[in-house]
């Protein structure tokens, strides 16, 4: 094919990605990704990813993706933080992980027994 270059995928996924950024959360992991349209205009992909077991055993990730664009850029982060600031005003700036919260009800359904115990 004329005009074809085997090597131009190539060059333009290097340049596609910009910056990358990863925030593990509980069972989550967020990803922000800068990323260049073929003009280089930067756009931000986030990512949610979480690890899904199958019955077998095995498991896969199941992503959710949002693309932003700079045009709305100041938009999304005002939205972002009117939410965020809802939250807080609700429930408080503390939120626990899930994991937490399962321990503390677990520790408050059951004590302690020493082995010293089982043997009377």
């Amino acid at each position: 094919m004329e005009g074809f270059d085997k090597n131009d995928g190539f060059e333009r996924n290097d340049k596609e990605e910009i910056f990358s950024k990863a925030v593990r959360a509980g069972k989550r992991t967020y990803f922000f990704d800068v990323k260049a349209t073929r003009k280089n205009d930067y756009y931000l992909t986030l990512t949610e990813s979480k690890k899904r077991f199958e019955e077998d055993g095995r498991f896969h990730f199941e992503k959710h993706k949002i693309f932003l664009y700079k045009e709305d850029f100041e938009k999304f982060a005002e939205g972002l933080q009117e939410a965020i600031e809802f939250i807080r005003s609700i429930q408080g700036d503390v939120i626990a992980e899930p994991e937490e919260e399962l321990e503390s009800v677990v520790s408050r359904e059951y004590t302690d027994i020493e082995f010293e115990d089982l043997s009377k």
